[in-house]
């Protein structure tokens, strides 16, 4: 049976050898298929090549991909796809894996709007063998080409330069920035460099102007400027790019308008101005004006001198206004001598005043010379003559030639008719008024004034003659005469007044008009010729033949009817009998008698009806009743109502009012019938009246009655009137508003809308408030002190159209309370004390005044510190001096000359704050030395020629009083009473004592000038003193003259050593040794010229980034004048010179700041901008063009993490940063000026790797747009309050973009904003939590917002700040989670429950099972030991409940750590229950340590995540850095799982075993057990598999008794350390030879049910690489020879560092093998990442 055993053993042990063997060879063989679409090159993953844009289309971009793979038939391995082909722009040959570009009818266009820089695509490679999919990145980096034109932003450019501009001024910047020439283009050619070019329309330009910067466009002033001569210059400027080949740079041009202003060269001009000969000289002018003797000078000032006394400068467009000079005016000389005591003339204004009466026996004519110059000192005056006539005194007043004058108008002449003097309007009226004093053939110039109807009529204003004129339009129907008196005065006397009659002349401007536009007369057969019928009356108001009527009938009397002509009386005409019933229309005109074509005239209709003769029948009225409404306003006399009966027999008819008229206000016509008003109508009287009216034609029953009803309308006629008795005079407290005041009461006595009565203020309406019932309310609060008393002005009108109103007037007064404090009568008092001023001198009054009623007012000092110094009277307000104030002894102990202090005036009875002011009390110094001048006489010499402004010597005066005190100042000025010519020829300049010419020298040699110079200071008083300046006038022979002009050097470097010579300049003279010097332009001292020889070289040096270029004025003297102590400028000994400082690159680049810090997102694309590098260099040209590179500590792979753009200082990235958060790149940026030639500085730059997990979102109610135009701004103002919080972080913009919003943030709102966030912490140089972020900024949100405003816009604001999209989503599921947990537990419950019968059963089963376990464990331990061995100890690690106890302790006292070997399973053969993809390839790349985090890879399709790992207590296991902690008694061990590339293994992280060790681990992979095999996969998941059914059935070892609380599986997951004694190994082996072996126990997971299993240690494992299928896996039988007992005692196992438990070890009874193995894992992959649950 022993022997048959081994067999069967050694016969498992070969297959399973051979299955190894054929494993291994399978595996070989398809281990090249996992190579295919894998690059077959090294270095970065993607594939970067250059392009230059607009390459032709099919332009090879890639010349091959070198992808591993076969990508055509037959043999195809591998197929190619493009992936992110933007705008098709690569085409992709997979056969030859070639990439062309696809440029068919377009243009690959790098330069804006195309911005074409990159081209990149996806090259997709599947593995047709395994079915992997790998992406290639190819990017196509687009170059420029220099192919566009450089363009100026600007048509044209414009420049406006003082004509006094010195040369070499740089007069235009205006293409520096963006506004002059752009170039799309990149790089050098995108740069431009300006010059001038030729413009043949304008040549003078090119001379005027020159480039001083090529690069900046700078224009500089090349020539003097005269407005006078010409106002503008075309300028043409040339803008070129700087291509690298001069044939290949593009040019564009522009045109810069150069306009010249007025500048002050010229002195000023009196008016008129009449040019000689069209020059610009104006002819001598003179003013003259006239005056009368013994004359007041009030009465005549100011004179009125003609023309007026005016001047200008003839600089006349000198801009901006308020730069024109001012004109002074002075009488310069004038005789007789004694003018200045009867004449003066305003300095500013040129107003001539006579001083004193002037007799005109002493003098009958002043001329004078007056001059004008500018107030600026400008030197060249301009003259002009004044002559005054002294006139006979004015003793006689003025009169009229008549003392009354008669004048005429026609009422239809039209305004501005002359008032005529006759009737027929022929010769108009003059008024001649005279004055004895006046010559009778001249003007008087007399002022006449009418008394009245002044706006009728006006008198023209001068002459003898004057004339009456029409102002307005007259009406003789109006007013027919106008009387008026008139007065005439000469300004001093009056003449007797005159009387004007003014007879308005009639003109027919009225026509006849007749009273009734018809008229109906009844006749009877009997009426006789001549009888009367109707008298007609048309009226005409004007007057004479104008208003004379004559009557015609024009129609309709048929011969039966006249009229007379006159009278308009109509009779029957002779000889005439009327018929009954016939009928007549008469058509009558009424005319007046003016001439034919001035006639006016109207008709009217009479119509006659024919009755016959009388039969005695009574009369009768129309109506029985007449009802009319009549207004009270109708006026008396008014027809009110016809009331005429007819009489058939035509007899006399008598009307009268029978009863209702007892006031008698109606009158009835007797023989008519006409009611007529008779007295007024009053409606709130009497409205209404009831007339009976009786019609009687006297005879006996000849009478009949009517009715009339009256109504009497109302009118509003009433005005409302307020209640008599109420009060008027009102008071009210102030500083109280809605007060009662007062009411009023008004009534209406009208009806309707005519009697309401309303109320308003009239004259306070601010301030007061009436309502519907009179109330009145103050408005606003009022105080007394602006105004104590009110007439208030109450209206009440009535609820007309046109109301009538009536007003009231209510005196308010305003009450005094205390709610004012004492105000001084100035807020800043400033007082001068002298110094040693007597104690109790009074230096200042102070005066404070409250505005309350009653008050108190005292005074008091309120800065302690001067009370010792000064006392304030606390009732006068005097402030007084305690002590002696000594100046020197204030200021030698520091105290100043001045105090400043505060003071209060304070009201005693008040209960407001004290009023205040302040003080300052100077302690001036007494002027106590005059100036003292250092030589009595000074000489000077001039040329005869010189110009304005020449220096030509200079005096000095000093003064002993204390330095820096006003005394001590000394200024100086030129005498003009001593030297009056001398002084308007030479000046002195006020501070520096230079004496200079004041006009353009043109004297004869050898003239000598004396000059009387003052000098005084500013002391208290102003003292003086004088000396004597002699200047002579050079002989012109003496005055070398220079060979040029102006001399120009070429330019000298700014790193010329000193004594460089930089040129020679050269002046002769006949028989003269010459002197050179340089007199101004070098005030710095950058120069020096050799006295002698000429030669201009450095004395420093130079700088060009101080100074650009200098102008040196040069001087040659005689050198006899020198020795003399003696220079002469003049026009030709003095020159300029012209130096231009050439730039070198003598400075660095400067950075904008030390430290640079971005950030970047995991997700970043490769070449997306991080950040802006910036360095300035002050050098000019190429040498302040930077260069930039970066230096990188180098990385593992080879590959720098970032790269720049060499001329923009784009930093970009250049790798992938996926699972690299919280990690961080720090760099070197270097920038080298002169395109990298040049000078270099360097600077710090840290990028770090960030998420979304980092960010902060900033909602704003504004769109992207305005967010991104104000990006900087709004950052900053973000950054501001992060770096409260945290010093020198730096907020970073992600992204701008429209809102996001929606369950999902699917929806955008584009009128709203998210502004992504995040910040960098510069002490750690990683992002500050997303928490801590809110928590700076929306604590802050208020404050940001008020600092948003200005760049959000009205209304702009932050609405919130909230997490990004993918955190809130991920919330948002787990809640979701959440909702489910219910249906979960429900869902238990009911397992549980159905699950308790099963329970029963297996713990039946179980007992059996236990039984069965005890009885075998009994039989094998009764078995003799096969050797002598120690016995095994129980499990401590994850290897011995493997099966593995070889492991032995290591040397020198340290634990050693067993390593696993990972299986290399093969991933078709994997259950897919695992989630595995079947040919998913991973590569190395895809690895990260726990420290950033782990990723699950991309690819494959049934990719699971696993849930995190949870001890019994719900702890989860998995700690923050990505680590497990193992249990160990007494700590915790980190141990980390890593990849060993070698030899595919996974290891802690710590040390690994030795070699004989690593040779015994091959084998400890797999652990057999009766319920099948563990494995450790190569991810770290533990794989469980269930062994196939055993040979014959037959059950070769029972297992032990498994603990009542299994573990769960995570605790089994762990990596334990175990202590391995160095002989382990021999024992082992020993062991198993003698056949002893021991119950090793498992910690396992309830779902796998793993439990403990019996075997021999000596038994041989088979290796993972053996394993096959999973329908077929061979495993290692148990060695015959072992004996392997079971253990049935309680075994313990430590579970936790803190807590040992005492597990109890119960036998199986019985255990089902499934037909095949089974294989559970989890997802297996390349990646590091912890053991987990299945």
């Amino acid at each position: 049976m022993r022997q048959g055993w081994c067999v069967f053993r050694w016969l498992g042990t070969g297959m399973a050898i051979l299955s190894l063997l054929a494993y291994s060879w399978g595996q070989d063989l398809e281990d090249w298929q996992y190579e295919e679409c894998k690059l077959s090159r090294s270095g970065p993953p993607a594939t970067i090549v250059t392009i230059d844009e607009e390459s032709p289309n099919g332009t090879v971009l890639v010349e091959n991909m070198q992808i591993n793979g076969r990508a055509q038939d037959p043999g195809r391995t591998i197929s190619l796809t493009l992936l992110d082909n933007y705008d098709h722009w690569v085409i992709l040959d997979a056969a030859r894996q070639r990439l062309f570009l696809n440029s068919t009818g377009r243009v690959l266009d790098r330069d804006p709007p195309n911005y074409i820089t990159t081209i990149v695509v996806q090259v997709q490679c599947t593995n047709e063998l395994v079915g992997t999919v790998i992406l290639h990145e190819a990017r196509i980096v687009v170059r420029d080409k220099n192919d566009n034109t450089p363009r100026f932003q600007q048509p044209r450019y414009y420049v406006a330069v003082n004509e006094l501009t010195p040369i070499g001024t740089t007069i235009f910047t205006g293409f520096s920035g963006n506004n002059g020439a752009m170039d799309i283009d990149d790089g050098p050619n995108g740069q431009i460099e300006y010059g001038i070019q030729y413009n043949p329309n304008d040549p003078v330009s090119n001379g005027t102007v020159s480039v001083a910067n090529t690069l900046s466009g700078h224009i500089v002033l090349a020539e003097r400027l005269n407005y006078e001569e010409r106002t503008r210059y075309l300028v043409i400027v040339q803008a070129n790019d700087r291509a690298p080949y001069a044939d290949n740079r593009r040019t564009a041009t522009t045109t810069l308008t150069v306009d010249v202003l007025d500048g002050d060269d010229l002195g000023p001009m009196f008016l008129p101005c009449i040019l000689v000969n069209n020059t610009r000289d104006c002819n001598p002018l003179t003013y003259r004006v006239a005056i009368p003797e013994f004359t007041e000078p009030n009465k005549l000032n100011p004179l009125n001198v003609t023309p007026p006394i005016r001047a200008v400068d003839m600089d006349r467009n000198i801009q901006p206004p308020s730069d024109r000079p001012g004109i002074l005016y002075y009488i310069l000389v004038g005789h007789p001598v004694t003018y200045p005591e009867y004449f003066s003339l305003n300095k500013t204004t040129a107003e001539l005043r006579v001083l004193k009466p002037v007799s005109r026996d002493l003098y009958q004519r002043f001329t004078l010379i007056i001059k004008a110059e500018q107030d600026n000192g400008h030197p060249l005056p301009s003259y002009a003559d004044l002559i005054i006539e002294i006139l006979d005194e004015n003793n006689q007043a003025p009169y009229f030639q008549f003392n009354t004058y008669q004048g005429y108008i026609s009422e239809s002449s039209p305004v501005g008719t002359t008032i005529s003097a006759s009737t027929n309007l022929t010769a108009p009226l003059s008024i001649i008024a005279l004055d004895n004093d006046i010559e009778e053939t001249k003007d008087p110039a007399l002022k006449i004034t009418l008394d009245e109807y002044t706006t009728i009529f006006g008198l023209s204003p001068t002459g003898i003659i004057r004339y009456l004129k029409l102002l307005k339009p007259v009406d003789r129907e109006k007013q027919m005469t106008y009387t008026f008196t008139m007065l005439a005065s000469d300004g001093v006397q009056q003449s007797s007044p005159v009387t004007v009659n003014i007879l308005v002349i009639d003109a027919n401007d009225n026509t006849p008009t007749f009273a009734e536009v018809s008229y109906s007369v009844e006749v009877f057969t009997d009426m006789q010729p001549g009888e009367t019928v109707l008298q007609l009356t048309a009226a005409d108001a004007d007057e004479g033949l104008n208003g004379l009527v004559t009557y015609e009938i024009l129609a309709g009397a048929q011969g039966d009817f006249v009229i007379n002509n006159r009278t308009g009386r109509i009779t029957v005409a002779p000889a005439v009998a009327l018929t009954v019933g016939r009928s007549y229309a008469l058509t009558v005109k009424a005319f007046d008698n003016a001439p034919e074509i001035q006639r006016r005239s109207s008709i009217t209709t009479v119509y006659i009806e024919v009755l016959p003769p009388n039969n005695q029948s009574p009369p009768r009225f129309p109506l029985f009743t007449y009802s009319l409404e009549v207004s009270e306003a109708m006026r008396i006399g008014a027809i009110l109502l016809n009331l005429q009966a007819t009489d058939r027999e035509n007899d006399p008819i008598t009307y009268r009012i029978e009863s209702g008229d007892s006031q008698q206000t109606f009158n009835l016509s007797e023989t008519i019938g006409l009611l007529l008003l008779g007295k007024p109508l009053d409606r709130e009287t009497t409205d209404r009246y009831h007339l009976i009216v009786t019609a009687s034609d006297g005879n006996p029953g000849g009478t009949s009655t009517t009715t009339v009803n009256m109504v009497v309308t109302d009118v509003n006629d009433n005005d409302p009137l307020f209640d008599s008795t109420i009060t008027t005079n009102l008071t009210v407290q102030e500083e109280e508003a809605n007060v009662f005041v007062g009411q009023v009461r008004a009534t209406d006595p009208d009806a309707g809308a005519n009697g309401q009565v309303r109320y308003r203020i009239v004259n306070h309406p601010g301030l007061f408030t009436v309502n519907a019932n009179g109330t009145i309310f103050t408005a606003v609060p009022l105080d007394r002190e602006l105004r104590s008393r009110y007439d208030l002005v109450v209206e009440a009108s009535d609820g007309a159209v046109d109301p009538r109103r009536t007003t009231l007037t209510l005196s308010v007064q305003v009450t005094d309370i205390d709610d004012n404090s004492p105000v001084f009568s100035q807020q800043t008092y400033v007082v001068n004390v002298p110094e040693n001023s007597p104690v109790g001198t009074v230096v200042l009054t102070l005066s404070a005044t409250d505005a309350d009623l009653f008050s108190n007012v005292t005074y008091r000092i309120k800065t302690e510190s001067v009370e010792a110094l000064f006392t304030m009277n606390p009732v006068t307000g005097e402030l007084a001096v305690l002590q002696p104030l000594d100046f020197e002894n204030l200021a030698a102990m520091g105290m100043g000359a001045s105090y400043t202090f505060q003071v209060e005036a304070v009201d005693q009875a008040g209960v407001m704050p004290p009023g205040q002011a302040t003080v300052t009390v100077r302690i001036t110094d007494m002027n106590d030395f005059s100036p003292v001048f250092s030589q009595a006489l000074y000489k000077g010499m001039v040329a005869p020629n010189a110009d304005k402004g020449t220096v030509i010597t200079t005096v000095f005066a000093e003064d002993q009083d204390p330095p820096g005190t006003p005394a001590s100042f000394v200024r100086y000025r030129v005498d003009m009473d001593r030297s009056p010519y001398s002084g308007s020829i030479f000046d002195v300049e006020e501070e520096s004592g230079r004496v200079v010419t004041r006009v353009n020298l043109n004297e004869e040699p050898s003239v000598t000038f004396k000059l009387f110079v003052v000098a005084f200071d500013d002391g208290e008083p102003v003292k003086f003193n004088s000396t004597l300046v002699e200047i002579t006038v050079l002989q012109p022979s003496r005055i070398p003259i220079f060979s040029q002009e102006e001399y120009r050097f070429p330019p000298v470097s700014e790193l010329a050593p000193v004594e460089t010579s930089v040129g020679t300049i050269l002046a002769a003279a006949a028989n003269q040794t010459i002197f050179y010097s340089i007199v101004a332009g070098n005030e710095r001292g950058d120069f020096k010229v050799n006295n002698m020889t000429g030669v201009i070289s450095t004395a420093k040096p130079l700088d060009y980034e101080n100074v650009t270029n200098y102008v040196l004025r040069v001087q040659a003297d005689s050198m006899l004048v020198v020795m003399s102590n003696l220079r002469v400028p003049s026009k030709s000994n003095t020159a300029k010179v012209f130096i231009e400082v050439q730039d070198e690159n003598d400075h660095p680049p400067v950075f904008s700041r030390k430290l640079y810090i971005g950030g970047v997102a995991e997700d970043t694309k490769t070449f997306s901008t991080v950040l802006k590098i910036v360095a300035t260099d002050v050098d000019t040209g190429n040498y302040s063009a930077m260069a930039y590179r970066l230096i990188i500590p180098p990385a593992a792979e080879g590959q720098d993490s970032f790269v720049i753009e060499t001329y923009t200082g784009i930093v970009k990235s250049a790798i992938m940063y996926r699972n690299m958060r919280r990690s961080y790149f720090k760099f070197e940026v270097i920038a080298t000026d002169d395109y990298g030639n040049g000078l270099s500085s360097s600077a710090d730059v840290v990028v770090s790797v960030v998420n979304a997990l980092d960010m902060q979102v900033v909602v704003s109610n504004v769109p992207p747009t305005v967010v991104e135009e104000n990006k900087e701004q709004l950052i900053g103002i973000l950054e501001r309050y992060v770096q409260d919080q945290i010093p020198g972080a730096k907020v970073i913009v992600e992204s701008i973009g429209p809102r996001r919003h929606g369950d999902g943030f699917e929806l955008e709102d584009y009128t709203k904003s998210d502004l992504m966030v995040y910040a960098i912490d510069p002490l750690t140089n990683r992002a500050i939590s997303r928490q801590e972020l809110f928590k700076f900024l929306d604590g802050k949100l208020l404050d940001i917002n008020k600092e948003f405003q200005p760049y959000l816009g009205q209304g702009g604001r932050i609405l919130k700040i909230r997490s990004p999209d993918i955190v809130a989503s991920v919330k948002k599921a787990a809640q979701a989670v959440g909702y489910t947990e219910g249906a979960l537990l429900a869902l238990a419950i009911i397992i549980i429950l159905c699950c308790i019968p099963a329970i029963l059963i297996v713990m039946v089963t179980y007992k059996q099972r236990q039984a069965e376990c005890a009885k075998t464990a009994r039989i094998q331990m009764a078995l003799p030991p096969g050797g002598k061995a120690a016995p095994a100890a129980a499990p401590t690690n994850l290897y011995e409940e493997l099966g593995d106890s070889s492991v032995k302790r290591g040397g020198y006292g340290r634990q050693q750590q067993q390593l696993l070997r990972p299986s290399l399973l093969r991933p078709e053969e994997l259950s897919m229950e695992s989630g595995i993809d079947p040919g998913q390839d991973y590569y190395a790349q895809d690895y990260y340590n726990y420290d950033q985090g782990y990723d699950l890879p991309q690819y494959g399709s049934r990719r699971k995540l696993i849930p995190p790992m949870y001890d019994e207590y719900g702890e989860v296991i998995m700690e923050d850095d990505g680590y497990y902690y193992g249990p160990e008694p007494g700590r915790k061990k980190r141990i980390k799982l890593v990849v060993d590339r070698e030899y595919q293994t996974s290891s802690t992280g710590e040390d690994s075993a030795t070699e004989p060790q690593r040779n015994i681990l091959s084998n400890v992979n797999s652990h057999s057990n009766i319920n099948g095999n563990i494995y450790l996969a190569q991810n770290g998941t533990i794989v469980r598999t269930r062994r196939m059914p055993h040979p014959n059935n037959l059950k070769v070892g029972s297992p032990c008794r498994l603990s009542k609380q299994f573990k769960k599986l995570d605790k089994l997951g762990v990596t334990h350390e175990e202590i391995v004694p160095i002989n382990s190994i021999g024992g082992i082996e020993n062991g198993t030879e003698n056949g002893t072996g021991t119950c090793v126990s498992s910690t396992v997971d309830v779902n796998l049910n793993t439990r403990t299993s019996c075997g021999s240690l000596g038994s041989n494992f088979t290796s993972l690489k053996s394993f096959g299928s999973k329908t077929s896996i061979a495993k290692a039988m148990i060695d015959r020879n072992s004996s392997v007992p079971c253990s049935t005692d309680e075994q313990e196992t430590s579970v936790d560092n803190h807590k040992e438990g005492t597990e109890t070890l119960e036998s199986h009874s019985d255990h089902t093998l499934s037909d095949e193995e089974e294989l559970w894992m989890g997802p297996w992959n390349s990646l590091h990442i912890p053991m987990t649950k299945l």
